[in-house]
């Protein structure tokens, strides 16, 4: 029997290339539409006024910058994670100009990530990128561990991830560490709150 640790590599895998495909067989027009904003029942579930953490999403993942641009338009400060190491904690920092990324610089990882100079900000909302999900909020993330820390040492942020239909499983192996979500956004459901 593989252990827990080569069950999600093996999962990740599969699920990383299942999400690649997914997202690319999306026409342009469709791509553009989709998660454009968050739809009303996630809306009820972020205080007025709330820091919101969100992301660049990397290549597959579900796309964060229609959410950005609308909670910024919102007027809520807009956070996005700083990674420096693989193994520093990851920090968010205030994002501020969600349409021309003029704040934003190449991290270790070959993401855009805030400066190091901006503003450390905890957000009460954090809305994060997933590799897999089960329909009662169980995730499997990238694997490096950067959210799981950050959500135990900040358990009062709700957790929201955003995914692809095609990302839901039936089951993960789950370990201690492993944080829960409060909701799961797709391209055509909300699961949770849970």
């Amino acid at each position: 029997m593989p252990s827990i640790a080569e069950q999600k590599a093996a999962l990740r895998k599969q699920l990383r290339k299942a999400r690649r495909d997914h997202a690319a067989a999306l026409p342009r027009e469709v791509s553009a539409l989709v998660f454009a904003r968050p739809p009303a029942p996630v809306l009820d579930m972020v205080p007025e006024g709330a820091t919101i953490g969100l992301y660049r999403a990397d290549t597959g993942e579900a796309p964060a910058g229609g959410y950005i641009r609308f909670f910024h338009e919102r007027g809520h400060q807009i956070a996005l994670p700083r990674v420096t190491t693989l193994d520093a904690p990851m920090q968010f920092h205030l994002h501020t100009d969600p349409y021309e990324e003029s704040d934003l610089v190449g991290g270790p990882l070959g993401l855009r990530q805030p400066a190091e100079n901006a503003p450390v900000v905890v957000p009460e909302v954090l809305f994060m990128p997933l590799v897999g999900f089960t329909e009662n909020g169980e995730r499997l993330g990238q694997g490096g561990g950067f959210y799981d820390r950050w959500l135990a040492a900040h358990p009062e942020t709700m957790a929201i991830g955003m995914a692809w239909d095609i990302q839901r499983v039936d089951d993960l192996p789950v370990e201690d560490h492993d944080m829960p979500l409060k909701a799961i956004v797709t391209s055509t459901r909300i699961y949770g709150p849970f």
